[in-house]
């Protein structure tokens, strides 16, 4: 049975960059073949800022965007967060889908495509990474980076990146994977 990765993007803002940044990253899952892999959008979830009357880990979801997320996170064994940093950190879309959810999460691999100015968005993937360990993930080492993002555009805006992108979403990929499959051995 194929192990199931959700390619997510993080922002919600208009006119914001990262779906094209994570088409071209979901290519690259069909190239690797090892994840059965879904693009997500965390825009189309349309989260308000949380507001369940009681705490995830008991997962008694009162409103419906809660019970929809819960499906979508519950079903994958391993993540990709396409992400964008403001203001040398993460979105707060991020932040709060995240913290909507707990169990789900438990016990799965993620992995960080950013994207941004001349940091590509690393400075927001370091806070990303103490954020998700506290609900039991582990993020791992290996990442994409794509600096100066605008830059990477074609004119239709499609995300183009250098050979050295490309190489990273590969060796993430492989990584992801080998966690995936010693991971779920500690999920009921």
């Amino acid at each position: 049975m194929s192990l199931k990765l959700h390619v997510i993007i993080c922002s919600t803002r208009p006119g914001r960059i990262g779906p094209a940044v994570a088409r071209w990253f979901h290519e690259r899952t069909r190239d690797h073949a090892k994840l059965d892999a879904d693009l997500i959008d965390l825009a189309d979830f349309a989260l308000p800022l949380y507001d369940e009357p009681i705490h995830p880990v008991r997962q008694q979801y009162q409103q419906a965007h809660t019970k929809r997320w819960s499906e979508s996170v519950d079903s994958a064994d391993a993540y990709v967060f396409v992400t964008p940093e403001y203001n040398y950190g993460p979105p707060p879309s991020f932040v709060n889908a995240l913290n909507y959810v707990y169990k789900e999460w438990n016990y799965k691999p993620c992995g960080f495509v950013s994207y941004g100015g001349v940091s590509g968005g690393l400075r927001a993937v370091q806070m990303e990474k103490l954020l998700v360990t506290t609900l039991k993930m582990m993020p791992v080492t290996e990442g994409v980076a794509a600096p100066m993002v605008a830059k990477l555009l074609d004119e239709r805006g499609n995300f183009v990146p250098n050979d050295l992108i490309t190489a990273s979403a590969i060796t993430l990929l492989d990584e992801l994977h080998k966690w995936a499959v010693a991971l779920k051995t500690m999920r009921p």
